[in-house]
């Protein structure tokens, strides 16, 4: 298997996802917010060179083990535990990617952004979905620059405002 191939079960994975997520599903830790992460990580991946497989996989866990919406400091460790887990039943990468994916999912809170252009590309994805929280991200604290780059934060930012379900803002 190369480095850019992979077995992913789509359907089962977010079944098993979705049986043990313990927040609000339509929340902001929720799938809307994981396929931003997707899209705009894909994207960046074109950009950056990453692996696809590690970024799309990547979106999918990083934020499924949390166990609330505040701080929750284990969460990305949760997620990389919960990726070895889940590889060889729901689906196959390399033992690298797998390195990838954890190191991605267990840094992706920390503010880290020295690592492998792939690792990188993750939590550039995740950081520039802060909009749907109301916050603009810094492209100081971005790690790669095809992240920082002002047509990929207006990119984000448009994609977060048309997903994300502000009523939590409104007081509902």
């Amino acid at each position: 298997m190369s480095s850019t191939e992979a077995t992913l079960n789509y359907a089962k994975l977010a079944a098993r996802i979705r049986a043990d997520f313990l927040l609000d599903w339509h929340g902001i830790h929720g799938p809307s917010h994981w396929a931003r992460v997707r899209a705009i990580g894909l994207e960046l991946a074109r950009r950056t060179g990453a692996d696809p497989v590690v970024v799309e996989l990547f979106a999918w866990l990083h934020d499924s083990r949390r166990e609330n919406d505040e701080h929750d400091p284990k969460h990305g460790e949760r997620a990389a535990a919960f990726a070895a887990e889940l590889r060889g039943e729901l689906f196959e990468i390399t033992d690298a990617q797998l390195a990838l994916l954890q190191e991605a999912c267990s840094g992706h809170s920390d503010g880290h952004r020295e690592a492998h252009i792939t690792v990188q590309t993750c939590w550039d994805a995740d950081r520039l979905d802060l909009s749907r929280v109301g916050i603009t991200p810094d492209p100081e604290l971005l790690c790669t620059e095809a992240a920082r780059t002002p047509a990929m934060m207006r990119l984000a930012e448009d994609r977060a405002d048309r997903w994300s379900d502000w009523s939590w803002r409104r007081g509902r």
